[in-house]
């Protein structure tokens, strides 16, 4: 039995008023299934329809039509089953803000069913497995942002879920919070057969982090398998990434030929072309006075957002 299955899954918002009103399909038929210990990812841009989809899996929001299981439970004939099979971090967590770090992580096991002392032992566990202790008295509102997102993870760890969803859950963390987050993720795979369902942006971390991962765009599955599995998509193609010490010297007829293709963003020029082309460029930018204007190039195989962009996702692709 799979961890989560969602099938046919449709949600439609109107905007606007009277003859000017309109209807969005946030989410389009979208289908997908999570296997139960696996850590699966929703990939795509602002508005593709991913946190509309969370809001129906956590029962928070009732779908249109279609269909969604979580461990074997119809959520949405019976969204309030969700909190008992699920760990939830949303991208905004204002309700604990007042408490400490202590309270909000024991209140969140206390609100999960666990006893007084069970909760605050649970609790205590966390804090010290992610290394909050020396801030754990102190109010979240007033940690900086990194270290109020950690502890708003520390609390959803509190009063185990077979299932962790979590948005964006790092945003903000030093590397050092980050590497906490994700050894707490692998320590509860490992040992207890946690599954999660990460939705992210971080192209970076989603290549280092999921088994599975479901390109999202426009409310619509566009492509789901390992991140391996979607480079292959482009594996002929390498990219190529300059940056120019100040202007590029379009004098240079390669430079000048390279204007027209490259997509720029200030100094850096990024161009996606074959391993044979790119030995070409690289030995043209690399000598005369191409090379004197260069600051720095670097050349790499395929990345997930490379693959998305294949896929035709909008805007331009993802963050990294």
């Amino acid at each position: 039995m799979p961890c989560c299955a969602v099938r046919d899954l449709v949600k439609t918002y109107r905007t606007g008023r009277g003859a000017a009103a309109t209807e969005i399909r946030a989410n389009d038929g979208i289908g997908l299934t999570v296997r139960q210990g696996e850590i699966f990812g929703l990939l795509g841009p602002n508005g593709a329809g991913k946190s509309t989809l969370v809001r129906q899996l956590t029962g928070l929001l009732r779908p249109d039509s279609g269909s969604i299981e979580l461990l074997g439970h119809d959520i949405v004939r019976h969204p309030e089953r969700a909190a008992r099979l699920l760990g939830y971090l949303g991208q905004e967590s204002t309700a604990l803000d007042e408490l400490t770090v202590a309270l909000a992580a024991e209140t969140t096991g206390r609100l999960r069913g666990l006893g007084r002392a069970q909760a605050r032992a649970e609790a205590a566990d966390v804090l010290t497995e992610l290394g909050l202790e020396p801030i754990a008295h102190r109010p979240l509102a007033r940690l900086s942002g990194g270290q109020r997102r950690l502890a708003c993870f520390a609390a959803t760890l509190v009063g185990e879920r077979p299932l962790l969803v979590l948005d964006e859950p790092t945003t903000g963390m030093d590397p050092v919070a980050r590497r906490a987050v994700w050894t707490a993720v692998d320590r509860r795979r490992a040992e207890r057969g946690t599954t999660v369902l990460l939705v992210t942006h971080n192209v970076i971390e989603a290549e280092t982090v999921l088994d599975r991962v479901a390109v999202v765009d426009e409310g619509r599955v566009i492509a789901c398998d390992t991140p391996g599995g979607l480079k292959a998509l482009v594996d002929g193609d390498v990219r190529l990434d300059l940056v120019w010490r100040d202007e590029a010297p379009l004098s240079v007829p390669a430079v000048a030929e390279l204007a027209g293709r490259a997509e720029r963003t200030g100094r850096r020029w990024t161009v996606r072309t074959t391993p044979e082309q790119a030995r070409e460029l690289v030995a043209a930018v690399t000598t005369g006075p191409a090379f004197a204007a260069l600051d720095d190039f670097t050349l790499a195989t395929p990345s997930l957002e490379d693959a998305y962009l294949k896929l035709g996702g909008r805007h331009g692709g993802l963050a990294k």
